[in-house]
């Protein structure tokens, strides 16, 4: 009775065995067929865009007679010739007419450079003209603390940084 009940066990085990090896094949292959059908969505669908490219490019160049027509009875367009190409940027500028007496200036951007001996100037806020005022800068004179220790952990952090932010703080520190 142990024999017979111990071969039913192991009987049943391979059972399982066997229906979790066939669950497992057919559900990859299932998901092959998935992915093949995937790929042959894509497939019409990139199908489905040349045949529209190609379409518009038939269309076009079945009435690419009647647009020559349009041009040149219609427009008085005329297909460029070779000494209508410019050479460089001169050439261009040559074409241009001088400004008049009344023709705004030209719009020039501004840039400022270090000069060598020159002391570099504080960042100054545009609203008030006052030199602006760092939170890092406080730090130091203040005595620490964990609020101040917290922004100078967020300052570090942050990604947007005043372009003159450290030589303001250098020169605030070391007065």
């Amino acid at each position: 009775m142990i024999a017979g009940s111990r071969l039913r066990q192991i009987g049943w085990a391979a059972a399982l065995i066997a229906c979790f090896g066939l669950f497992l094949a057919l559900s990859f292959r299932v998901h092959a067929v998935k992915s093949e059908v995937l790929l042959a969505e894509r497939e019409i669908i990139s199908l489905k865009r040349q045949t529209i490219e190609l379409e518009t490019e038939f269309e076009t160049r079945a009435s690419q007679r009647q647009l020559a027509d349009w041009n040149s009875v219609e427009f008085g367009y005329q297909a460029p010739r070779a000494d209508q190409y410019l050479e460089n940027e001169r050439q261009l500028a040559s074409l241009g007419s001088p400004r008049g007496p009344s023709a705004p200036s030209p719009i020039r951007l501004a840039r400022a450079e270090a000069i060598e001996g020159e002391p570099e100037r504080p960042m100054v806020s545009p609203i008030t003209g006052k030199p602006v005022q760092l939170a890092t800068a406080h730090r130091a004179s203040a005595g620490g603390g964990f609020a101040e220790a917290f922004g100078e952990i967020l300052f570090e952090a942050s990604p947007v940084r005043p372009a003159q932010a450290r030589s303001v703080l250098v020169a605030e520190v070391s007065e």
